[in-house]
């Protein structure tokens, strides 16, 4: 029985490992007899280069003498971390008698292989890392570029802040329903009342209760400009003037929601 490592390395904002896997597995299942496939699967954020917790795990059982062979969809996977880092990967498992095998490129490290043999891989494998680790921070900088070229056009990027949605020009507008939730659940905390009581009551988390009393309780509270982003401050353009419920009660919530529901239905009526 031959044992065989599959490592797979996506980044959070990739396609998931599946791809990867299936073909390195459909490879481990052909190419070897009868193997006992083990799988080590990291996803890290894209910007990051330490190694994972599954690469540690990969390693730990090479030093082992759990594997006979590692196969990796892309070398260049483990090239996040550094050329270095690849060369000391593949001098580990030669050292333990371990073989590595990349499908993009066909590149295979084998015990078999003489002193020039492996030299030459090596240096192969060291220049197809560099190569990657510089390909990967390009396409970091052009996305960043790109989200920093739409924030600057007023669009949103990502997820919305509670209480506002995204519209069909990617500009931030605000969610009526929710924004006046929110703005109740803080008015509550401002007088006074337990976040986790008002978290329950509401279905605000508490996490997020405590980050929007803290750093946006005046633009909830009152409509007043937010410090944070223009862009918040422009999508809530359409709601003022607000009441300011600064250290005031605040009037039956669902009756407020059916009174702006009902002025929107009638200024739509009128256009």
């Amino acid at each position: 029985m031959t044992r065989i490592g599959l490592y797979a390395r996506v980044s959070t904002d990739e396609q998931d490992a599946t791809r990867q896997i299936e073909e390195a597995r459909e490879y481990a299942l052909r190419e070897y007899d009868d193997p006992e496939v083990e799988l080590y699967a990291d996803v890290i954020g894209g910007a990051e280069e330490q190694r994972g917790a599954e690469y540690e795990r990969l390693w730990a059982d090479i030093g082992d003498g759990k594997l006979d062979a590692v196969v990796v969809h892309e070398l260049s996977r483990l090239s996040r971390l550094g050329a270095g880092a690849t060369h000391e990967f593949l001098e580990h498992a030669l050292e333990h008698e371990t073989s590595v095998k990349d499908l993009e490129v066909g590149l295979e490290l084998d015990l078999d292989d003489g002193i020039v043999d492996r030299a030459v891989k090596q240096l192969i494998a060291g220049v197809m890392g560099d190569l990657a680790r510089v390909e990967h921070k390009q396409k970091l900088r052009r996305i960043r570029s790109g989200i920093r070229a739409a924030q600057e056009a007023g669009k949103w990027t990502g997820r919305p802040p509670r209480g506002f949605e995204v519209d069909d020009d990617s500009r931030l507008r605000v969610d009526t329903e929710e924004f006046l939730r929110t703005r109740e659940a803080i008015a509550r905390v401002e007088r006074g009342e337990g976040k986790s009581t008002v978290a329950k009551d509401t279905g605000v988390p508490v996490s997020t209760l405590s980050r929007l009393h803290e750093e946006r309780a005046e633009l909830f509270l009152a409509g007043e400009g937010d410090k944070l982003d223009g862009r918040v401050d422009a999508a809530v353009e359409e709601l003022r003037p607000l009441e300011d419920l600064r250290g005031e009660p605040a009037e039956d919530l669902d009756e407020r929601i059916r009174s702006v529901v009902r002025e929107e239905l009638e200024a739509a009526a009128d256009e």
